[in-house]
């Protein structure tokens, strides 16, 4: 009669492995209906879920298998499922995945058993655990810039208290200096198409208008007025006005000497050469100024800037903008408006930023992700990055540090 066996193998890893246990199963005409392999450290494991023909004798294929795991001195077990256990793993294959993915410095195992319990304590279960970070050297303690690690997280089904296990996931973020990304794995997430990113304090390190201010001697002042603004006491266009206007009479020459002190954001430059290189369309959206959005997209090869005419005239700044101000439920318009251009989906963007006038193109968006942002933006954006640098946003769509690296080579 026919048998279910699932197979399992492990031992030092070599090449052919894989090959010698399927030819054993090929002479008996076995089918496979499920297999898994995973490498750690030059340790293979290897499960496959078989299927007898009705005619064979499966006593002796797991004979075959066994003398053979016994030449190579590699382990093996053998498991017997019953048809009913195997139609209900088969029936189960409808359930939704969903993407876990943890992004730090190093990943620790406090880390992980946090969160892999509140995945237990929702009902989901693990298919896989994949690291997309390249492998890590283990000299040095320090963890700077260089250093990054993820792992992702392939779980099915669906949580049971939703809202509670994103809350779960932020406290521990906060507490364990980890960010945790939850996604529905769908076709859209591994195919996204656009990009467009917030620029102060996003794609640069630094907000222009306080630099600005800071040359035309109103600091103090400009500053006052964004608190009024935080305060809910003046909405974004007017503060936005009032903060301009005290700009009115600086030399045109300041621009570029902001402009040179300016620091580009941790990994901007490997994250949009990497876009570039996969596709990916990209854009500014920005409340800042586009004197210094054009500039970095000559710098970034960023394909469409949208942020706020600085008017310059003799060159002296008059302290007026020019045309519409970009705030932002306007980055909401434009995301939608770059994205019906392109041809492409709202549920193939990408949105960016850091600060609550971002918010509405984060929502608009198909992935949202806050940026190094303020506790109330994490709070409401989908997804939040704050222990990396920008190109961390690789790995939430899948991309692995081998992938980055072979696609900037042939760039190069």
């Amino acid at each position: 009669m026919r048998e279910i066996i699932l197979i399992q193998v492990s031992g030092n890893d070599r090449p052919g492995l894989t090959a010698t246990f399927t030819r054993i199963l090929a002479r008996y005409r076995f089918n496979v209906l499920d297999m898994g392999q995973a490498v750690i450290h030059d340790t293979l494991s290897l499960g496959m879920l078989v299927e007898t023909p009705r005619d064979a004798d499966a006593s002796a294929v797991l004979k075959d298998v066994l003398f053979e795991a016994h030449k190579l001195n590699i382990s093996v077990r053998f498991r017997p499922i019953d048809e009913e256990r195997y139609e209900q793993w088969v029936a189960g294959q409808g359930k939704d995945r969903h993407i876990i993915t943890l992004l730090a410095r190093k990943i620790t195992a406090e880390q992980l058993a946090d969160v892999t319990e509140v995945v237990a304590d929702n009902g989901l279960n693990i298919d896989s655990i994949t690291r997309l970070s390249g492998r890590v050297h283990l000299e040095g303690e320090t963890q700077d810039e260089d250093s990054r690690a993820c792992i992702e997280i392939s779980v099915r089904g669906e949580p049971r208290d939703g809202a509670a296990m994103r809350a779960a996931f932020l406290t521990i973020a906060n507490e364990r200096n980890l960010d945790i990304a939850f996604q529905r794995d769908s076709a859209y997430r591994r195919n996204r198409r656009l990009v467009v990113f917030d620029m102060d304090s996003t794609l640069i390190r630094s907000e222009v208008i306080d630099e600005l201010a800071a040359e035309a001697g109103v600091g103090e002042q400009v500053a006052e007025i964004t608190e009024a603004a935080m305060r809910g006491e003046l909405d974004f266009n007017e503060s936005f006005r009032a903060r301009v206007a005290l700009l009115k009479g600086l030399d045109e020459g300041a621009l570029e000497r902001v402009r040179e002190r300016i620091q580009l954001t941790e990994g901007a430059e490997r994250l949009i050469s990497t876009l570039k290189a996969l596709g990916y369309r990209t854009a500014i959206l920005s409340g800042g100024f586009t004197w210094f959005g054009q500039w970095l997209q000559r710098l970034l090869g960023i394909d469409y800037v949208h942020a706020n005419e600085l008017e310059i005239e003799d060159g002296k700044v008059t302290g007026r903008v020019v045309g519409q101000i970009v705030n932002g439920q306007r980055k909401a318009e434009l995301l939608k408006e770059i994205a019906a251009q392109e041809g492409i989906s709202l549920q193939q963007t990408i949105a960016v930023g850091d600060g609550a006038n971002d918010l509405p193109m984060l929502s608009e968006a198909g992935l949202g992700i806050a940026f190094r942002a303020k506790p109330l933006v994490k709070q409401n954006a989908e997804q939040a990055i704050s222990t990396l640098g920008l190109d961390g946003i690789l790995y939430l769509v899948g991309v692995r540090d081998k992938d980055q690296a072979e696609l900037l080579k042939g760039n190069g």
